[in-house]
């Protein structure tokens, strides 16, 4: 029973006090730059605010940026240095390729370059079979992970994004939600961002040399840090890609560019944001000076500062709201009975919740919580304290 407690009052934790929530569209930035591309989104990638949105919602058809979703399943499978024998069903597979040979034997690990820097639909194919055990049971996992992650407007049929299935589609927005979530993958990060790689070719007297299809990465825009293109007849160009500069990072997402014009829209994108944007610290970290409680004043605190992107007349458009459960009477007496959380931090950005965060009781003397103090935390009564900050 011990163990079911703690799971749940982890998700109940993780849910109710730290939860990020995205804000809806900058529309000041539309007015200030122009996107072809039918769906378009830039986020910021700590915060997941969202600086500028079009048509980010509405299913498309996503081409090869699916690889994403198939990269970081392969890293997050554990078995990256693990050798795979390649099928035949998975060198007949038509579009782009790094020309893999029935039989062969190559790491996932260099399966997952060959996919992200040349998108390669044979490596997509024989990562899903190895990973997957079939092709089917890998689509079933990169559904789940979609749903785990609240990808709410995708389904996936292939690992490849090919047009052979009509209800392969995605949205800018859940692909953005996507890449920030595989972003925080250090092996995704290295792999995203590489320029070429080398593998053996098993029977060549050469290396394979591949080198990244993005044009971003390559040298076209000097705070690329990764992403992937795409493209089919159906789905026209799409394109994920990442930048930092100076402590921001962001990722972009265009579907439907009908040329070539996306690069240069993400360029345009990612230097509007780092012009007009920069990281504030709205809260800080200590002691909660607002509250004024008997029980509470002195004592309450947050463990860390909340940090978000805001133009410079931004910071007056937050509100504070610190929700704290009712002290019971016998805790004026008896502080070891209060519980560590007492509450919650909610931070409103232009009257929108966007954040939540833990606050927490210094006890003089280290507290240990059972389920049932969190679960009272959770379902009793509260009382509110209000700031504009």
């Amino acid at each position: 029973m011990r163990f079911g407690y703690k799971k749940i009052l982890a998700i109940i934790i993780l849910t109710l006090f730290c939860t990020w929530i995205i804000p809806p569209n900058n529309i000041a930035f539309a007015h200030q730059i122009s996107v072809n591309s039918y769906s378009a989104i830039i986020i910021d990638q700590k915060t997941g605010r969202v600086f500028y949105e079009k048509n980010a919602h509405e299913p498309r058809r996503i081409a090869s940026i699916t690889k994403i979703m198939t990269a970081i399943l392969a890293i997050e499978s554990g078995k990256m240095d693990e050798t795979v024998t390649v099928s035949n069903n998975a060198t007949r597979v038509e579009g782009s390729s790094v020309y893999l040979k029935p039989g062969e034997k190559i790491k996932l690990r260099d399966l997952v370059y060959g996919l992200m820097l040349r998108s390669g639909n044979d490596a997509a194919y024989a990562i899903a079979e190895y990973v997957g055990g079939s092709v089917e049971g890998f689509v079933f996992l990169m559904n789940e992970k979609a749903k785990q992650l609240g990808m709410k407007n995708t389904h996936f049929a292939n690992p490849h994004g090919l047009d052979d299935h009509e209800d392969h589609f995605s949205s800018a927005y859940d692909m953005a939600i996507l890449t920030k979530y595989a972003m925080e993958n250090e092996q995704f990060r290295e792999i995203s961002s590489t320029k070429v790689y080398r593998t053996p070719d098993p029977k060549g007297n050469w290396d394979r040399i591949w080198r990244n299809k993005n044009k971003l990465v390559t040298g076209l825009y000097k705070y690329s840090t990764g992403g992937k293109t795409g493209y089919t007849k159906r789905a026209k160009r799409t394109l994920v890609s990442t930048a930092s500069k100076d402590g921001m990072d962001l990722i972009a997402v265009t579907l439907n560019t009908p040329s070539s014009t996306d690069w240069d829209e993400h360029i345009r994108m990612f230097e509007y944001v780092f012009d007009h944007y920069q990281y504030e610290s709205i809260i800080k970290n200590g002691k909660i000076k607002k509250i004024e409680d008997k029980v509470y004043k002195n004592h309450a605190y947050l463990d860390r500062d909340f940090i978000y992107p805001i133009k410079k007349n931004e910071k007056e458009q937050f509100e504070i709201n610190y929700r704290l459960i009712k002290p019971k009477k016998e805790w004026r007496k008896k502080e070891d009975e209060i519980p560590e959380i007492i509450g919650k931090t909610e931070i409103y950005f232009k009257d929108q919740l966007i954040h939540t965060m833990p606050i927490y009781y210094k006890h003089g003397k280290k507290k240990h919580n059972s389920f049932f103090d969190y679960f009272s935390i959770i379902f009793g009564s509260v009382i509110g304290v209000h700031s504009n900050d």
